[in-house]
């Protein structure tokens, strides 16, 4: 499946679906969002061509798994990440106001999924990196506000979600406010750490470091991978909080939100689920 052979109209997931995340398992593509307050909380998608998505469950279905009648209007779940290890999958998110950072696993993505694992340290937007070197799992999850937010890593035990690790901050992002929704990747031998920066409105964009070690020094690109805040007259606008994924060919992806304004700044729609192949240089490890 090449990149430049697929013919689609973003968004492709329309509507109400920010912060996407996918995972593949074979031939089959798995994506999650945010649901903030909404019950059942964090919808599933399956895909096997990334252009047709179906809902086929979510993650949070049970009371006595996550009772979120009490969050309040854009509180609850915020940014899932999915991931999938030795055959299982794994989502690990942030219930603000409520229990914090936590993971739930599934061997079905359709479900059902786990009670929850809560992890120690973390704001916003963890996220899960299983190391195929030597077995560590990290997580990498946003700290601090506003122009104070950082990117702290940990490794975890994924069995019990006991912190293995002081958490140490790797990133500062780009010197614009809520550096979040980061994502570790180890891709041709280099650790490769995207995160969103700007906020959610028009200065949204996705910055991206690299480094030969997971905890960095992480040198960072001089410019954003992704982002429409000079292009004002563009019908997508807000780009970022982006997910990297390899297809089953070899062919990279990104998946990220934006909104569509209605007469230049109304998101009637709020934030979707979009989508855009990634092309490595030779100066990005490609």
């Amino acid at each position: 499946m090449a990149a430049t052979a697929i013919s689609y109209m973003n968004p492709v997931i329309p509507g109400f679906y920010p912060d996407p995340s996918v995972a593949r398992r074979g031939e089959d593509y798995y994506l999650v969002t945010s649901s903030f307050e909404y019950y059942p909380g964090i919808p599933v998608f399956h895909s096997r061509d990334l252009v047709n998505w179906e809902q086929i469950g979510c993650v949070i279905t049970r009371p006595e798994q996550l009772d979120l009648s009490e969050r309040r209007s854009s509180r609850g779940i915020f940014a899932p990440t999915i991931r999938c290890c030795n055959g299982r999958f794994y989502v690990i998110t942030t219930d603000v106001d409520g229990i914090g950072n936590f993971f739930v696993s599934a061997e079905d993505p359709g479900g059902p999924w786990s009670d929850p694992i809560r992890i120690p340290y973390g704001g916003i937007d963890p996220s899960l990196m299983f190391d195929d070197t030597d077995g560590t799992v990290y997580v990498t999850v946003q700290q601090g506000a506003d122009k104070n937010s950082h990117i702290i890593q940990y490794e975890i035990d994924i069995s019990t979600g006991e912190a293995l690790t002081e958490p140490v901050v790797i990133f500062r992002g780009d010197g614009g406010p809520w550096v979040e929704g980061p994502h570790l990747y180890r891709i041709h031998g280099m650790y490769y750490l995207i995160a969103a920066s700007g906020g959610t409105g028009r200065y949204h964009r996705e910055i991206a470091a690299r480094s030969d070690k997971p905890y960095g020094p992480f040198v960072m690109l001089p410019h954003p991978i992704l982002t429409h805040n000079r292009l004002d007259d563009h019908p997508i606008q807000n780009t970022g909080h982006a997910d990297l994924f390899e297809d089953g060919n070899g062919f990279w992806w990104a998946v990220f939100l934006g909104v569509r304004p209605v007469e230049g700044h109304h998101g009637v729609l709020g934030r979707e689920t979009f989508l855009a192949p990634v092309h490595w240089t030779e100066a990005g490890g490609r």
